[in-house]
């Protein structure tokens, strides 16, 4: 089915060129990505959206008063742009349920670990890889999951393990995971929620 794809971003965008990557291969189908928002201007992914034609915003959360503001307009622009799917792709600013009320089931991000692993409030960037290697876990990996106003607990659509190396630092680790989970496994769950194939139930995703 066609749907409009949006992807969030507040930093460099690998896993947006992750995205745009696999739509060029026609992973996606008539999935296809319409728009990129920034939530602060100078980021490359904005770069990497005009470098393959997709139109992008910018949407600073210091130009709204409040999380409740900044959300409704973050809302009102998805709905006016008549996306389909969002998916959030290293988007650090909050956003209220404003945004997930008005895209149930509709909006996904990826995580740098295996939830219910090193996630929730405070675990974002390299913050994640450092708790993984203080508590010596052997595996970690990424997540991707639909998103829901509690922070990292959405149903999980995708998940894939990575192995911790010894020597491993926060750096390294970031690294590993994002080229061997977070690339691979988000442009897939997009791919399955173009093709109608993801549902929900008892907060358990099931893959037809």
């Amino acid at each position: 089915m066609s749907v409009k794809i949006a992807v969030l971003v507040s930093g460099g965008g690998t896993n947006l060129q992750a995205l745009i990557d696999a739509e060029k291969t026609g992973m996606f189908g008539e999935g296809k990505i319409s728009l990129v928002v920034a939530s602060k201007p100078g980021v490359y992914a904005l770069e990497r959206a005009a470098n393959n034609g997709i139109p992008s915003c910018v949407l600073s959360r210091k130009d709204y008063e409040s999380i409740a503001d900044y959300s409704k307009a973050l809302a009102d622009l998805l709905t006016a742009e008549g996306i389909g799917l969002v998916v959030l792709a290293g988007f650090l600013t909050i956003i209220d349920e404003q945004v997930f009320n008005a895209f149930p089931y509709r909006m996904i991000n990826v995580h740098p670990a295996l939830i219910p692993s090193f996630c929730g409030k405070g675990y974002y960037g390299l913050k994640v890889h450092e708790a993984a290697l203080e508590k010596g876990v052997k595996v970690s990996g990424a997540t991707v999951h639909f998103v829901t106003p509690e922070c990292d607990a959405g149903p999980i659509i995708l998940q894939k393990a990575v192995a911790v190396e010894q020597d491993d630092t926060p750096e390294t680790l970031q690294k590993r995971i994002m080229e061997e989970a977070e690339w691979k496994i988000l442009p897939e769950a997009v791919k399955l929620f173009c093709q109608g194939k993801l549902r929900v139930s008892d907060n358990k995703v099931y893959i037809d």
